[in-house]
């Protein structure tokens, strides 16, 4: 355990962001298992609805620092692949 005020202060900050980037992370998990089901399930119409609230929590992720861009990039195309191979 720190000593120093400003190192106390730190660990307390730290803490803090570690729960909030945990919560984005797993709200990001919860919205892509969401999509992922509709696809599964076949459902055209609420993959489609889903898709773009997908595309834009994971965009969210990139612009709070918890995905790199490049990680974001390949899910997003990984998911577009789905939504395209279901209705084909």
């Amino acid at each position: 355990m720190p000593n120093i005020k400003s190192a106390k202060k730190r660990v307390l900050v730290t803490e803090k962001k570690t729960e909030e980037n945990k919560a984005i992370k797993s709200a990001l998990k919860t919205q892509i298992k969401k999509f992922l089901a509709a696809v599964n399930a076949g459902d055209k119409e609420q993959a489609a609805a889903l898709y773009p609230v997908t595309v834009s929590a994971i965009d969210s992720a990139v612009t709070k620092g918890i995905l790199h861009k490049n990680n974001a990039a390949n899910k997003k195309a990984k998911l577009a692949k789905k939504l395209a191979a279901l209705n084909a």
